[in-house]
């Protein structure tokens, strides 16, 4: 099939007749749909996907310097486009105001953020500021003490992610009603305090100090679902970086996975990758690049991943199946309104954005949702001979290369989110399971019967929550 057949040319679709600007009303839309860019080298003819922002982030206007690269759509998505902009009434006149339904926030952020959301909502920008240096300080001045109180340490991982959570929530509320440009100058000095103070609290939990008895407790103490679940995954998902970073910087727990992995890995694994012979299906095949301890960089960057991954949730909605506001395409829609929200309202790294967008995707199976399996279809129509010859990325390029099934932190993410909701104390129509219960459950439902959650990253997650037990 010829790609003039199936695709239009970007600067087509974009450019006003006349030659008058950029069309700013499908730009608009294409940001918001997070609609992909079809690239294709003019001289290799290679074909790859791209979201539209990290393209005009590079380079203004992109489509119209295209020396190397030319820019398409695919038509079923121009149509789209057009739809879009038919049925907004009143769109080609007016600027764009982003509603608070994109990211389905009630105005009070009561219930699944609790009472004290509202707290943080009437807060200035420059009160947020403060309370997010505030913490950090709090958490500086436990990281200068040589002998510390572990309680102490405790209570302030739990107050400070909580505070950091609901404040940017609420920033991106308020920030959704701005242009992009505005909403990045309003959410600047927040994304840099949030920086700074993720990296003060991955410090402390990089040292191990992490009573998860008295973290349950004092989480427990906030009224809100939503905040408890974030701040639990939060502190365990660094908490387990900081495991996973010290077992496999040992090279003899690299080589008992070695020899674990003919055994009791080989064959999951060439089910997610069944166009290579078996026999070459190693660690290398499952992790790109080798299997790896992670470096500080991408450390601190996916730590505020996982403190903003559900952003996008709705307070008024039960993320519990069972209740009678439960409603699923509501659930799956928190990952793609967090997505766009901290891509286009935010400064955040990619690898935050990524990690909202990509962490309820199961290997593709049916029971996942996200971003990704969306792009990769879309790929798989522009470039249908492509086969993805590895399951895990620790880097950014070869997943917006679609070279390998699935990102790194996205995966363990889906480990840490599925386990706390299985544990969650707010369970209400199923008993939370305890610890080893819910291990049993996940390896069962979610690696043995359908391959979802890594098999090896799942394991090593075994370990962890073992030692955690062993410490209480």
């Amino acid at each position: 099939m010829q790609v003039k057949d199936t695709l239009t040319s970007l600067s087509r679709v974009l450019t006003l007749s006349g030659n008058e600007g950029a069309n700013k009303v499908f730009i608009d839309i294409i940001l918001r749909e997070d609609i992909p860019i079809i690239c294709i080298n003019k001289s290799s003819k290679k074909k790859r996907l791209m979201p539209f922002k990290v393209l005009n982030d590079n380079k203004e206007n992109f489509w119209e310097h295209g020396s190397v690269w030319e820019y398409y759509l695919s038509e079923e998505y121009v149509k789209k486009i057009h739809e879009i902009a038919n049925d907004t009434s009143g769109v080609w006149n007016k600027k764009h105001d982003a509603k608070k339904e994109d990211i389905d926030i009630e105005d009070s952020g009561q219930n699944s953020y609790g009472s004290d959301y509202q707290h943080y909502a009437d807060m200035t920008n420059e009160e947020r500021i403060e309370c997010l240096n505030n913490d950090k300080k709090r958490l500086n001045d436990l990281l200068s003490q040589k002998n510390r109180d572990e309680s102490a340490i405790t209570e302030a991982l739990v107050d400070t992610t909580k505070d950091a959570a609901m404040i940017n929530h609420a920033a991106l509320e308020e920030a959704l009603h701005l242009a992009d440009d505005e909403a990045k100058k309003l959410t600047q000095e927040m994304v840099d305090s949030t920086n700074e103070m993720v990296k003060s609290s991955a410090q402390l939990l990089s040292e191990d100090v992490l009573n998860n008895e008295l973290m349950n407790a004092l989480v427990e103490k906030s009224n809100g679902t939503i905040v408890q679940h974030m701040t639990r995954v939060y502190l365990n998902g660094i908490s387990f970086l900081t495991f996973y970073n010290n077992l496999v910087s040992t090279s003899s727990a690299i080589q008992k996975l070695r020899i674990l992995f003919q055994k009791k890995f080989r064959k999951m694994y060439h089910t997610l990758l069944p166009h290579l012979p078996v026999d070459s299906i190693n660690l290398e095949r499952v992790f790109y690049g080798g299997m790896r301890a992670i470096t500080p960089d991408l450390y601190f960057k996916w730590a505020v991943g996982f403190l903003i991954h559900d952003i996008g949730k709705a307070s008024a909605v039960e993320y519990h199946e069972g209740g009678g506001n439960y409603d699923r395409s509501i659930v799956i829609d928190h990952v793609k309104q967090g997505y766009r929200a901290i891509m286009t309202k935010t400064n955040y790294p990619m690898e935050a954005s990524l990690i909202t967008g990509y962490h309820h995707e199961y290997y593709g199976d049916s029971a996942g949702y996200g971003y990704f399996r969306a792009y990769l279809q879309q790929y798989k129509k522009v470039n249908p001979a492509a086969k993805q010859d590895y399951c895990i990325t620790y880097e950014l390029e070869p997943i917006l290369d679609y070279q390998a099934l699935a990102y790194f932190p996205a995966k363990v993410l889906e480990i840490i989110d599925v386990y706390d909701s299985l544990t969650d104390p707010n369970r209400v129509y199923k008993k939370p399971m305890a610890p080893m219960e819910a291990l049993d459950m996940m390896r069962h439902e979610f690696v043995e019967k359908h391959l979802k959650i890594d098999p090896i990253l799942f394991y090593i997650f075994e370990l962890y929550i073992k030692e955690q037990q062993e410490k209480q």
